[in-house]
């Protein structure tokens, strides 16, 4: 399996999936980054701008997917061209994505003007005052299983220093072969477990965002609504947990090789496993729960009369929340899975400094 074959199957192709199916993954009360009633969600109006949306998707992922097939058959690309052909490819897909996005958020806005379901029945938003006491996630105590195995990493390095070969491998290509590489040093030596540490406090950080997270319940059918989030944010809890779990193993894995005769083989088959199953486990994950527990099945039907109060002004471009006075930091997203941030609070933008600056400090002591 070539590098061409690797990258499209790996990356490509689960971002393809994703991004195809976005708009059947939202909350029922969200279409293209408008709120809406949850009971036109189904009307054939808006299925009909679902599909076109997933049609015009599946158009750019197949052109992508050609370009790449194209390259392979009528050159020989370095790792190096590989990595400047992926990163273009997925920087215009995503651009193309968001305008294609932003078409049908233009067109979800007039719709909404002219429909007035706002006019037809009451706003309110629904808060539940015991939510963030439910068990909104698992502990964050889970990971200490990658603390251990991080730490463990470490003594085992500094116990076997003199092991490790004069020239370390610092970057891999597809194929497991070194692409650089840099000098024996403790700084050097513990750049991995130190990664290790740092995306451990990262997977706890969102664990934790999971729980503190904004509450937003469908005003419509308030109880299912808050049982499906609290099983969104639960199912989500579990993933990153395992996930994190994973990560810190593959990583031991490498850094226990530069100690020990490990197959080479052995390396990539789990590094793609792991990679390939986390996929996998995210997109079956997005689909059987979508956004908010959008898709867990509801055993009741909602309140005709009231709706969820439009916040649409507070939505920039359909996507970005912008709103000084709310004292939220996170909360979902509107057109996608997970969380996003209140950008109209300057701790959200402390926060994304701060973690720029420390994965700058944490590149630049594994180089």
């Amino acid at each position: 399996m070539n590098n061409i074959t690797l990258v499209l199957i790996v990356l490509l192709v689960p971002m393809f999936i994703f991004f195809i199916f976005v708009p059947y993954l939202t909350r029922k009360t969200e279409s293209f980054g408008v709120s809406i009633p949850e009971t036109v969600y189904d009307t054939p109006e808006l299925k009909k701008m679902r599909k076109q949306y997933a049609y015009a998707i599946s158009f750019l992922s197949a052109f992508a997917t050609g370009i790449f097939l194209i390259t392979d058959m009528i050159t020989d690309l370095e790792e190096s061209a590989v990595g400047i052909l992926l990163a273009i490819v997925i920087s215009v897909f995503i651009l193309l994505s968001f305008l294609s996005y932003y078409v049908f958020h233009i067109k979800m806005k007039q719709l909404k003007k002219l429909s007035n379901w706002k006019q037809e029945k009451s706003q309110k938003v629904y808060i539940h005052t015991q939510f963030h006491q439910s068990k909104l996630r698992y502990s964050n105590a889970w990971f200490l299983f990658s603390i251990i195995i991080a730490i463990a990493t470490i003594i085992a390095s500094m116990m076997s220093y003199a092991k490790f070969p004069e020239q370390i491998p610092m970057q891999y290509n597809f194929q497991g072969e070194v692409t650089n590489w840099a000098e024996k040093s403790h700084r050097t030596v513990l750049a991995m477990p130190i990664i290790q540490l740092y995306l451990t406090l990262i997977f706890v950080f969102v664990n934790t965002i999971i729980g503190k997270a904004k509450q937003q319940i469908n005003a419509e059918n308030p109880n299912e609504s808050m049982q499906q989030n609290i099983l969104f944010r639960r199912r989500w809890s579990a993933f990153t947990i395992i996930g994190g779990i994973l990560l810190t193993i593959l990583f031991s894995i490498v850094q226990f090789s530069f100690m020990y005769p490990i197959p080479q083989a052995l390396m990539i088959r789990a590094a793609i496993l792991i990679s390939i199953g986390l996929t996998i486990g995210a997109i079956i994950l997005s689909i059987t729960t979508g956004q908010g527990g959008s898709r867990i099945k509801a055993s009741s039907k909602g309140q005709v009369e009231v709706i969820d109060k439009d916040d649409d002004r507070y939505w920039k471009l359909g996507q970005f929340y912008v709103n000084k006075n709310d004292p939220t930091i996170f909360l979902e997203k509107r057109f996608g899975i997970g969380w996003t941030m209140n950008w109209g609070r300057p701790l959200s933008w402390v926060i994304v400094i701060l973690f720029v600056l420390i994965t700058i400090g944490i590149v630049w002591l594994a180089i």
